[in-house]
């Protein structure tokens, strides 16, 4: 006898419109056509996966009822993001709104402007029936300033048209949330890249946007990327990309998700079509790419290959674990590598930028105290929670972890005479735990261990990779960049020319003089007892001015070693502090290509493989 087909669960339907624009107002409702029968549980996410902050959305949710058969259902919260239902026979709706005025890639925004929002932050968890299809209808605001708006997202449509209000649909709750949705007048581009259609959507003004040099340059990044974890096939793990970039004056961010990333940058930025052509972008431009390159990454590290940490999320409460090395700080060192591989950038100029990375990992000596590992798992107390004295307690897991990676490369080729390298290691991750990782049942993939990490790298490189672990991800020693290049005809030196006298400390504007945001140890402005926060008014009885560049004015008329007397504010209080002055104690970081030598035919440079 023939079974009949089971019957598709009901989806959980949201609806989400722009209310209030000036107001920044999103209203939302949440139907359940079975609520559990003892009183159905919803929940807001507390963070959002890639930005590893408990950030309480739920503080956002400005009112909220609930109703079933047109009857009022009283609603118990639980908690600080949970609320439930009182025992209903279905379909139950929640009505609420959101307030959403964070202007960033991690929440929600709206104004007459456009809208943006993450899933995490606008659509209530209905607890237990998560892995049921959803469904949400966008719908368009009522306000005649949103009457030529648009829709953007890598949602897949259902009864929806590409760009157009209406219907999306996920096939459960993770993929929901795991789309962000722009809506406004953007500027929309794209191209196709291995057989994938991308599209870059801009919102913002940008005055003479050269679209054609944007497209050309991110076509070129992701069939790279592609390439690179698919060398045979050349097929992305998505079926469609997006690039949703808001435009500011001044702003840089990013965040990944499965098939698209949600980015911010400064306009300038961005090519524009009135700028003199140049074989190669400009500083802010490569920055932008760099961005790019390094969410597009993500699309393979962190989004599929994922810590065990995080398979599955638990979006209330932090998910820690000692890996963010791996997923962040190897998606650092690929990011601009990529920017090499696909022709965008020089050998010369990726050795540029990757000076300016040492620089920034030798800068602070909270490198000394705290190891990438211990940085990864304290990510949520620490890193995303920085205060004045960062730089003197943590270290980044991205720029020191991006500098492991290069470590783990030279390493690897070095001792394999560039049979092996940290494509390997990348491709046998991608191939054991990333690649099936949405294709089982219920999402079907499971994370990676900190235990099988390090046995992967044994096993693939064929390289003792202990030494490594202990001394630079576990420990807190400074990589030996010079001895571990020098097997590639690669030269690292430091310099410390023509040194400027200075407080070494971080500076910032303030109405009465300059701030001092931090205090670096050993420092100049440390050892005379100046501290975060004080307001710098006087050097030797000379004013300072709100501009920071004053102050190096100032200092010009003076030699390192020098004693000035400064005058400052700490709160309320003038003090006086005489300060001895100094050079930078962390020198310019110089790589380049020892003059006449040349790549061997076994032994190739990791920058230019």
């Amino acid at each position: 006898m023939k079974k009949a087909p089971q019957k598709q669960p009901p989806a959980i339907q949201y609806t989400i419109v722009p209310k209030d624009l000036a107001g920044h107002l999103f209203n939302v409702t949440v139907t359940v056509a079975a609520p559990h029968p003892d009183g159905q549980v919803f929940a807001l996410p507390a963070w959002i996966p890639g930005s590893y902050m408990i950030r309480e959305f739920a503080r956002n949710i400005v009112r909220i009822r609930a109703e079933a058969g047109g009857e009022a259902v009283r609603l118990t919260k639980l908690d600080k993001h949970s609320w439930q239902a009182a025992p209903a026979a279905g379909p139950l709706t929640l009505h609420y709104e959101v307030y959403a005025w964070d202007l960033s890639v991690r929440a929600a925004h709206l104004d007459q402007t456009h809208g943006f929002f993450n899933g995490t932050s606008v659509f209530l968890r209905v607890v237990g029936q998560e892995t049921r299809p959803h469904q949400v209808d966008i719908q368009r605001p009522g306000d005649p300033a949103a009457r030529t708006w648009r829709v953007a997202t890598s949602l897949p449509e259902a009864g929806a048209k590409r760009y157009g209000f209406g219907t999306y649909v996920a096939g459960d709750y993770d993929e929901l949330i795991d789309h962000p949705v722009e809506m406004g007048d953007f500027v929309l581009g794209g191209f196709t890249a291995h057989g994938v259609r991308h599209d870059i959507v801009i919102t913002g003004r940008v005055p003479n946007l050269d679209m054609a040099r944007l497209e050309k340059d991110l076509k070129a990044i992701c069939e790279t990327q592609i390439a690179f974890f698919e060398p045979k096939t050349k097929k992305a793990p998505m079926d469609r990309y997006v690039f949703l970039t808001m435009v500011v004056g001044d702003g840089y961010g990013g965040l990944e998700h499965r098939a698209s990333t949600a980015l911010i940058c400064a306009r300038t930025d961005l090519p524009s079509t009135a700028a003199p052509k140049m074989a190669e972008p400009n500083e802010g431009y490569i920055k932008f790419l760099g961005l790019c390159s390094h969410e597009y990454f993500h699309t393979w590290n962190v989004k599929r290959i994922k810590p065990a940490g995080f398979a599955p999320y638990d979006l209330q409460v932090e998910n820690y674990t000692p890996l963010l090395w791996l997923f962040e700080g190897f998606t650092s060192y690929y990011d601009d590598l990529m920017l090499v591989r696909s022709g965008i950038i020089s050998e010369a100029t990726y050795f540029k930028l990757l000076g300016k990375t040492v620089g920034s990992v030798l800068r602070g000596t909270g490198r000394t105290k705290q190891s990438i590992a211990d940085s990864s798992f304290d990510a949520w107390s620490k890193y995303y929670r920085q205060d004045e004295n960062a730089p003197n307690a943590i270290i980044s897991y991205y720029t020191k972890g991006s500098l492991v990676g290069l470590a783990f490369d030279l390493t690897i080729r070095a001792k394999t005479e560039g049979a092996k390298s940290l494509d390997d290691i990348m491709l046998a991750l991608w191939d054991r735990y990333g690649r099936d990782f949405y294709k089982g049942k219920e999402g079907g993939g499971r994370g990676v261990t900190e235990q099988e990490v390090e046995s992967l790298f044994d096993e693939v490189s064929g390289v003792r990779s202990k030494p490594i672990f202990d001394r630079y991800i576990r420990g807190t020693e400074d990589i030996p960049l010079a001895k571990l290049y020098a097997p590639f005809s690669v030269k690292v030196t430091e310099e410390r020319k023509n040194a400027k006298p200075s407080l070494d400390a971080g500076i910032g504007r303030d109405a009465a003089g300059v701030k001092l945001t931090q205090v670096h140890e050993g420092g100049a402005a440390h050892q005379a007892g100046l501290s975060a926060g004080d307001i710098l008014i006087a050097v030797d009885s000379l004013r300072v001015n709100g501009n920071p560049s004053n102050l190096d004015q100032l200092f010009a008329r003076y030699r390192v070693g020098d004693t000035v007397t400064v005058h400052a504010f700490r709160r309320d209080e003038l003090m006086a502090f005489d300060v001895t002055l100094q050079g930078d104690r962390v020198p310019c970081v110089q790589i380049s290509v020892v003059p006449g030598t040349r790549k061997g035919p076994a032994v190739k440079r990791p920058s230019a493989s």
